[in-house]
């Protein structure tokens, strides 16, 4: 483990270039087997917020994106301000009612989760997804988190436990950690059965 950063100059440490990052096309991404999660965003109002979970979907792989309620749409110049691209490589779709869209998906198989603070939540660190197992993750409004609706539709919550004054994140870093979570355990440590 490094300790300060002489020991980084003595490693020789550089960022990689562009070209050393060996990332894939779009067509490639669209081949390549995703993590069997849908994002579902209930009533996000904010573009920019749209934009990076579009960029961190694409980051993750994830199967598609559903958009519903007031949350805003491809193309939108506030989306692709944050999204660098990713509304070209994540697929998604509209969906006027968060409601059908959790209609859709159960009838599909996935089984939903509201991240979401609720009395039923399971805390993020105890909840492990299984292979087999194709999951919607919803997420919620700025201001009003998941919907009163949506969440009687859910399957059951997850919470990220939290330790400091305000008992909530961001919409795009809950993302962030959700997804970092569920692609963690499913790919990089997943449990033998």
């Amino acid at each position: 483990m490094l300790q300060n950063y002489e020991a980084c100059l003595l490693l020789g440490m550089a960022k990689l270039k562009l070209d050393e990052l060996n990332r894939v096309s779009v067509d490639e991404f669209k081949q390549q087997e995703k993590l069997p999660v849908v994002v579902v965003l209930d009533e996000v109002r904010s573009m920019h917020n749209v934009g990076s979970i579009f960029r961190t979907s694409d980051g993750f792989a994830v199967e598609a994106i559903y958009l519903c309620g007031i949350t805003g749409q491809p193309p939108h110049r506030e989306i692709e301000k944050t999204a660098l691209g990713a509304t070209q490589s994540v697929d998604w779709k509209y969906f006027k009612q968060t409601v059908d869209a959790i209609h859709e998906l159960k009838a599909n198989g996935y089984l939903v989760i509201a991240i979401e603070q609720a009395s039923e939540s399971m805390l993020l660190n105890a909840f492990n997804p299984q292979p087999n197992q194709r999951y919607a993750l919803v997420l919620g409004n700025e201001v009003n988190g998941v919907s009163e609706e949506v969440m009687q539709l859910a399957d059951g919550c997850i919470e990220i436990p939290q330790f400091g004054t305000k008992h909530s994140f961001n919409v795009v870093v809950s993302a962030g950690i959700v997804l970092w979570d569920f692609f963690a355990k499913l790919n990089l440590n997943p449990k033998k059965s």
